[in-house]
Parts: C-alpha cells; sequence; structure tokens
C-alpha cells in the first residue's frame, strides 16, 4: 500500500511497528493500457494461438532441430544473457542481506612501551593488551528501505531473466531464417544451373543452325548473352551462401564454416505450392504474459517504482541498534577470567540533512525514471502488437503471391516448351524463344523467393506473438536429424 510521509499508528502498536516499520512509496500496480479485443489482419480471435506451441513443434526439419538445439547449448549472446541473470540473482541476495543484522569478530594483540616521563608512579614502561570481541550492528527498516531495495532486485532480476528468454526467442527466429535463406539459396543455385544447361545446348543448337545458315550470328551472339547472363549469377548466389553459412555458424556458436541442411525439404514444399492457412494468433491479451520483451518491460517498471519508495525512505531517520561484547586483559592468561570481560549497546538516531545521496533531487531523479519505465512499457506494447499485425498481413499476402507465382511459373514452363519446339522446326522466331527462356528463369527465381518470405512470414509471426523461447518439456526431445548435404 502507499503509505504517508510519516507511519501514524496507536501507542499499543509501536513495538510492533519499531520491529516491522512502514514502507515509504507507492505499491506497484499494473498500469491500464488499451488492449485491442483482437489483431488486426487476424482470422480468428479466438484463445488459441500457435505461439503457445514450442519451437520443436513449430519447426518440422529434423535438421533445423538438430541446429537450434546445438544453437542454444553454445550460443554466447545465451551464455551472456545467462552470466546476467547470475549476476542479478547475487544482486537479490546481496539485496536480502541488507535487511539481516550486521555481525563481526575480531581479536587483537598489542605490545607497547610508554615514554617514562608519561608514566603513572610505578606503572611499568612496557604493556600487553589482549582482546576478542564480537560486534553486531542492526539499522532498523523502519520506513522500508531495505524491503524496497529487495523489491527492486527481485524485479530486476525476474526483468534481466526475461531478457534472457527474448534472447533465446531472437536466436531461435536468427536460426531459422538463416536456415531457410540457406536452402532458397540452394534451390536458386540449382534453377541457376538449371538454366545454364539448357542456354549453353541452345547455344550449341544455334551455332549448329548458323554453320546451316539457317540463322543469322545475330541469334549466335544473342544465345551467348543470355548464356553469360545465367553464368554470372552463380558467384553472386555462392557468394550469399557462403556468407550466409558464416553467419549460421556464428549463431551455433561455432567459427564460420559449412553448415549442412536438408536440400530437399524445402524444395518439395515448393513444388508442391501448395498455401497453408495463416495459423491462429490468439487474443492480443495473452501478448503480456507470453512475450518476453514486454514482460521484462513491466518488471523494470516494478524496480523503478520500488526505487522510488528506497528514495523517499531515504529523507528519513536512520535508526541504528548497536552491541559489542567480548573480553580484554593486559595478560594473555588471564583473558578469559571474569574481570576481562567487556560489553557496550547503544543505539542511535541519524537524520540526514545536506546528503546528495539522500535529498529530494534523488526522489525527483527516481519519479522520472519511474515515468521513463512507464512509457518504455507502453511502447513495448504498441511495438509487440504492431510487429503482430504485419507479421499476419505479411503471411496471408505472402501466401496468396506465391501461389500466382506458382500459376506464373506453370505457364512459363508451357510456354517456354512450345516456342523452342516451334523454334526447331522453324515455326518460331528466335527471339520468341529468348523471351520465353528469361520469363521462366525470372519466373522460378520469383517463386523461390516468393517461398521464402512465406517461410519467414511463419517465423516473423511465430516470434512476434511471443513464441520460441519455451524449453522442451522431458519426454519431447526433437527426433534425429535425417541426413544432410552442404553447399
Amino acid at each position: 500500500m502507499s503509505s504517508p510521509a510519516f507511519c501514524r499508528l496507536p501507542v499499543s502498536g509501536a513495538v510492533a511497528l519499531l520491529a516491522a516499520g512502514c514502507a515509504v512509496g507507492p505499491d506497484y500496480h499494473r498500469p491500464q493500457t488499451q488492449v485491442p479485443s483482437a489483431y488486426r489482419f487476424a482470422a480468428d480471435s479466438g484463445p488459441d494461438s500457435f505461439a503457445d506451441r514450442g519451437w520443436w513443434e513449430i519447426y518440422q526439419d529434423p535438421v533445423l532441430l538438430d541446429l537450434l538445439k546445438e544453437a542454444l547449448a553454445n550460443n554466447l549472446d545465451v551464455r551472456i544473457a545467462a552470466a546476467r541473470v547470475d549476476a542479478a540473482r547475487a544482486n537479490l541476495g546481496a539485496a536480502h542481506m541488507q535487511q539481516l543484522p550486521q555481525v563481526a569478530i575480531g581479536a587483537g594483540a598489542q605490545r607497547a612501551r610508554t615514554s617514562q616521563y608519561e608514566l603513572p608512579l610505578g606503572s611499568p614502561p612496557i604493556t600487553n593488551v589482549f582482546q576478542l570481541q564480537a560486534s553486531a550492528s542492526y539499522e532498523i527498516d523502519f520506513w522500508g528501505k531495505y524491503r524496497r531495495a529487495s523489491e527492486a532486485a527481485r524485479a530486476q532480476l525476474l526483468a534481466t531473466d526475461y531478457a534472457r528468454a527474448d534472447v533465446v526467442a531472437g536466436l531461435i527466429a536468427s536460426v531459422a531464417t538463416a536456415y531457410f535463406t540457406l536452402q532458397t539459396l540452394d534451390e536458386q543455385l540449382a534453377i541457376t544451373r538449371r538454366t545454364v544447361d539448357a542456354r549453353r545446348k541452345f547455344v550449341q543448337l544455334t551455332s549448329a543452325q548458323h554453320e546451316r545458315g539457317a540463322v543469322s550470328g545475330l541469334d549466335v551472339a544473342t544465345a551467348q548473352a543470355q548464356l553469360a547472363i545465367a553464368e554470372a549469377n552463380i558467384p553472386e548466389l555462392q557468394r550469399q551462401l557462403g556468407q550466409t553459412e558464416d553467419q549460421l555458424s556464428v549463431l551455433l556458436g561455432q567459427n564460420p564454416d559449412a553448415v549442412l541442411r536438408n536440400q530437399t525439404g524445402a524444395l518439395k514444399r515448393m513444388a508442391e505450392g501448395a498455401p497453408t492457412p495463416v495459423p491462429p494468433a490468439g487474443l492480443p491479451s495473452s501478448l503480456l504474459e507470453r512475450r518476453p520483451d514486454v514482460r521484462e518491460a513491466e518488471q523494470n517498471l516494478v524496480a523503478a517504482n520500488a526505487q522510488v519508495g528506497v528514495a523517499r525512505a531515504n529523507l528519513y531517520p536512520t535508526i541504528s541498534l548497536t552491541a559489542a561484547g567480548g573480553v580484554a586483559s593486559t595478560a594473555l592468561e588471564q583473558l578469559f577470567t571474569s574481570p576481562a570481560h567487556t560489553w557496550s549497546v547503544g543505539a542511535s538516531l541519524l537524520q540526514p540533512l545536506l546528503d546528495p545521496q539522500r535529498s529530494l533531487y534523488q526522489v525527483d531523479l527516481a519519479n522520472a525514471q519511474k515515468r521513463a519505465a512507464l512509457l518504455q512499457y507502453q511502447k513495448s506494447l504498441q511495438v509487440a502488437f504492431q510487429e503482430v499485425s504485419d507479421a499476419l498481413i505479411a503471411r496471408e499476402k505472402f501466401e496468396e503471391f506465391q501461389a500466382a507465382q506458382q500459376d506464373q511459373v506453370i505457364a512459363q514452363r508451357k510456354a517456354n516448351t512450345i516456342a523452342l519446339a516451334r523454334y526447331r522446326v522453324g515455326y518460331s522466331s528466335y527471339f520468341n524463344v529468348i523471351d520465353a527462356d528469361r520469363d521462366l528463369f525470372s519466373a522460378e527465381l520469383s517463386l523461390s523467393a516468393a517461398h521464402l518470405n512465406t517461410l519467414l512470414s511463419m517465423v516473423q509471426l511465430y516470434r512476434a506473438l511471443g513464441g520460441g523461447w519455451q524449453t522442451p518439456p522431458p519426454g519431447s526431445e526433437p527426433p534425429p536429424a535425417a541426413p544432410a548435404s552442404g553447399s
């Protein structure tokens, strides 16, 4: 609860108040947010979302599943995030320790010689002092300063853990994106090589016809130019393949190297060309609990809210209790005798007056940081809703584009076959063959890119809805990978 500047309780509760105190500063309540009833472009608004499923259920390629497991085990960003969680956990433990008494034990021995001019009559010039002492001090958390500090540390631990989960979700999406990109580049390289082979045969055909005087030298030169265009596409695709493999290798926690992959699964799906339905998005309200970056932003707000209480508590007096006890003697053999016992107890109250770390400016600073955390939380929600809407419409429209592109490829293959057959018997112009071949090559590459966009839109939608950070439960390990090949 939010407490007044000074806690006013009946006199009968003074003793209990001294032990428990009151926590100044506002208690946290989740701020009101404008959550839409349904996502824009969503096909349904039911409670189920495919982001509730684990990544091992979403990505069915066994080779990709093995890569994802390897990345989660070895990726340096994930390991850095885990180390930050350990640091935040240690910080929470240190914050809890502040609420406990501070206990110390000490022992000492001293031998000293005093000037004889200063010595009382009859005192020896050389003296020994032996002592053993234990002390304890306790600052009563009357205003809840340390409790609020623990509350802030606990929220920071949760925020750090949600940040780690967000890194994991991002890693899952990045590995899947790189893997699908590799498969697509493999397909485009296969299309290009197939086109190069076809154009080489066509150059041979055109050259033979030119030798018989059936076609002009222009036809031969044009065929050779088209062949060169296709051949020039190969090194560019190989460059992209190599760089994407390097990127994926680093995501796996390895040095850049070739990456094994399944080169048939994606190609088979592309050849089938059957659009898949847009997966259910679920309710927008569940996004607040599922997306780790949104929960991280909220825990940062919780921590900032608690720090306001710490700053306010620093304005009030510090109440401390101290106690010490031990033994002291000038002779070691008398150290543990009854006359050597010593003790002291005390209490103190300290009211800060001019302390830059305990002033109204620190309260203003904490309030400003809380406002910034609140705005960041609201912004994270808006970004989350935007990303889901963008991913939903991208998924739907890329599917439609892929289906139309598949129809175009089928038509272009038919046109290319007819143009080449007519050209062989002299019923078609050479330029009809060139146009049909060029259009088919472009259409096949566009279909490959369209299929990649469809796959990546699914990856992006799963990520935007908050999926990808879950841990596989026992007994649900991904299946072993099928044989794969590299580039």
